[in-house]
């Protein structure tokens, strides 16, 4: 037993940004433990104030590299609230298979080669490529397929530029649509590799139940729009977010905490999975039943397991998509519908890989930014990850010192966190 241990972690290794892993046990006791988000400041919602609605979605994008078609919908979708702009069909079906690209390419580069190595007792997935290459091709052509799709809707998949307020600045061919249906009926093989690969992996044994948090939908597995869904019972429209999501700052942390009904919650794949379940298409049910996953999963470490179900949802969603479009048409005029500035305030949620993204501005008569507020998924999920590496802790206890590192830097990673993407924000003491 580890009767007495400081691990400090400093910078993660196989996550996006910079954070460190603060845990101490002393006479065989928990004494603290936490996620502290180093990363610098980066100031966007200060960044947006003066320019203008063209601008604003934009730039949004750029507040993450891995995320910029969430931060972009976002963005756009509450930018049209505030102006009162009505989208055509269309536009919202290719924004949402904008986004099933993104989950996909998001989720697979978590699944493969952030987490997987953890699963797989390999320190990268570098040596993978000497004793299994063709596992690693694999994970480059399902990467590559969420990419790929994602800039054929808006583009390009990284700050997309095709997207504007009201719809978008070009004519999608449907020849074009057809030929990426042909690779996302082809990639379901490798799907199901992956699938099997994850059957014979073994989580770590841990579970903690918490409030999950998402979007829920009426129709569909919410990705792209719904209200705001509590696993505690509660549900909002997204409108009235700042009643239920109630942002802190921590000392340690150049990122907030989230509390909702209880002090911590947690959003994302896991929350999406045990929130809007029975909206999984078929075939994501089947895998989740081959993985034996069926809600309510409580295990932290299966957030991995959960974006591999969705990745299957997200192809299969996207075939349907297409097929959709190509059977209605793709109609020039229903591309982009007029846009007027107009004073107004708006507020849009979607569901980015890592869980529920709220986006609210303000705008004064000429469409210009007077204010902007992002709540981000990585941000709301940080209570939760310190309150599973509080409990976790006293599971592994009986570890060495450099296994229970090894097994919190795994938890975090299950996570998934996107640290510069979080750390947007600036507090100032009283004067």
């Amino acid at each position: 037993m580890t009767t007495d241990a400081r691990i400090h972690v400093h910078h993660l290794t196989r996550v996006e940004g910079h954070g460190d892993i603060v845990a101490e046990i002393a006479d065989g006791a928990l004494k603290q433990a936490r996620f502290a988000i180093v990363e610098a400041p980066r100031f966007f919602e200060g960044i947006l104030r003066g320019q203008a609605y063209s601008d604003v979605t934009h730039i949004a994008s750029r507040i993450c590299g891995i995320c910029a078609c969430s931060h972009k919908c976002a963005a756009l979708k509450a930018t049209e609230v505030a102006l009162d702009v009505e989208i055509t069909p269309q536009i919202e079906a290719l924004r949402r298979l904008c986004f099933h690209g993104e989950v996909l390419s998001s989720h697979l580069l978590h699944i493969y080669f952030l987490a997987a190595p953890d699963f797989l007792g390999l320190p990268s997935v570098m040596p993978l490529i000497g004793s299994d290459p063709d596992l690693v091709r694999r994970a480059m052509r399902l990467k590559q397929i969420g990419y790929d799709l994602a800039a054929l809707v808006a583009g390009r998949h990284t700050h997309p530029v095709a997207m504007a307020v009201g719809g978008f600045s070009f004519v999608h061919d449907p020849a074009d649509l057809l030929a990426m249906r042909e690779r996302l009926v082809a990639i379901r093989e490798d799907l199901g590799a992956s699938a099997e690969l994850f059957a014979t992996i073994e989580l770590p044994a841990f579970e903690r139940p918490t409030e999950y948090v998402s979007l829920k939908h009426p129709d569909r597995y919410a990705f792209y729009d719904g209200d705001i869904f509590s696993s505690d019972g509660h549900r909002l429209p997204v409108r009235r977010y700042r009643e239920a999501i109630k942002e802190r700052v921590v000392e340690y942390s150049t990122a907030k905490h989230a509390s909702w009904n209880r002090d911590e919650y947690q959003v994302g794949a896991l929350a999406r999975f045990n929130n809007n379940y029975d909206q999984l298409h078929p075939d994501a049910k089947a895998v989740a039943e081959k993985l034996g996953m069926a809600p309510p999963v409580h295990n932290p470490f299966a957030i991995t397991v959960a974006q591999l179900i969705e990745c299957v949802h997200c192809v299969e969603d996207a075939i349907e998509i297409i097929d959709e479009l190509v059977e209605s048409g793709v109609a020039p005029d229903a591309q982009r519908v007029p846009v007027e500035p107009q004073a107004g305030t708006g507020v849009a949620a979607v569901e980015a890989p890592r869980g529920i993204l709220f986006h609210e501005y303000e705008y004064d008569e000429d469409g210009k930014c007077l204010s902007a507020n992002h709540v981000i998924p990585t941000a709301q999920n940080l209570g939760s990850l310190e309150a599973d590496m509080r409990e976790f802790i006293p599971h592994i206890v009986d570890q060495s010192s450099d296994r229970i590192t090894h097994l919190l830097g795994m938890l975090v990673r299950a996570y998934d966190p996107c640290i510069s993407c979080s750390a947007h924000m600036v507090h100032l003491g009283e004067r």
